[in-house]
């Protein structure tokens, strides 16, 4: 099985690489607005700029989760080669596992103009052990918006899911801080931010690499939001099989 799942995940991988556009996209808008904004303005406190840099990377990451996720798979539904995938002793498992590790190693590869831009232009500083803490929160942090772009992507064509994905991205990333300071955003949405996945994502990448405490509410509906995608993405996926293959 193992076998397998490595064989899906290079050739989805591969597939990523042929047509990269998803993933440029997905690192180029963090990394202009840390260039636009976050040099000038934040770039020479070392902390503001330390957690600029991991909000952005973060943005990055949960683009590249839900969005590429959400058309990649909605995507895959609409070739013939998928259904006969579907027919094959080993069950969906290694394509399913395949997709969800080619999607990680997306996320990882939008984080990086962000992060040398931080490295490079400001004064954000941190350990080998925060950053691979950081990292490994980010990884966290985005399981629900993986989840999000499988639920998106098995229930809607794949020009639906293009819309309806940067439509749910944009509004999340706003309220939870990750292209402006919680604090500087209108009361009401300071009452709101806890609630939305990409507050407690980013708390919880906050934390890791600069050591702000996370706030519990925040991390409470983070876990929250991730059972309730888990659920929803496994229904989305049997309601599918349903439809086409009963």
């Amino acid at each position: 099985m193992s076998n397998l799942v490595l064989a899906h995940t290079r050739y989805l991988v591969i597939e990523q690489i042929r047509v990269p556009i998803g993933i440029l996209a997905s690192a180029f808008f963090p990394a202009l607005s840390m260039v636009a904004f976050v040099v000038p303005f934040a770039g020479q406190d070392p902390v503001g700029a330390t957690t600029a840099t991991g909000s952005l990377m973060l943005f990055g990451a949960v683009s590249a989760a839900l969005t590429g996720l959400g058309i990649a798979v909605s995507q895959d539904r609409e070739q013939p080669w998928n259904p006969y995938l579907r027919t094959l002793p080993a069950g969906p498992l290694p394509r399913f596992a395949g997709r969800i590790l080619a999607t990680l190693a997306a996320v990882l590869i939008s984080v990086v103009p962000v992060l040398v831009v931080g490295a490079l232009l400001t004064e954000a500083t941190i350990t080998p052990v925060r950053l691979l803490a950081g990292l490994g929160a980010l990884v966290a942090g985005v399981l629900p918006f993986m989840l999000m772009g499988l639920f998106v992507g098995f229930v809607l064509a794949s020009k639906a899911a293009m819309a309806v994905s940067q439509l749910l991205f944009f509004p999340m990333a706003i309220l939870g801080g990750l292209l402006l300071p919680p604090a500087v955003m209108p009361e009401f949405v300071q009452a709101l931010s806890p609630y939305v996945p990409t507050r407690g994502a980013a708390e919880l990448v906050w934390w890791a690499i600069a050591g702000i405490p996370a706030n519990g509410v925040s991390m409470a509906m983070l876990a929250v939001w991730t059972v309730a995608m888990a659920a929803a993405a496994g229904w989305a996926y049997r309601r599918d099989e349903g439809r086409r293959f009963s």
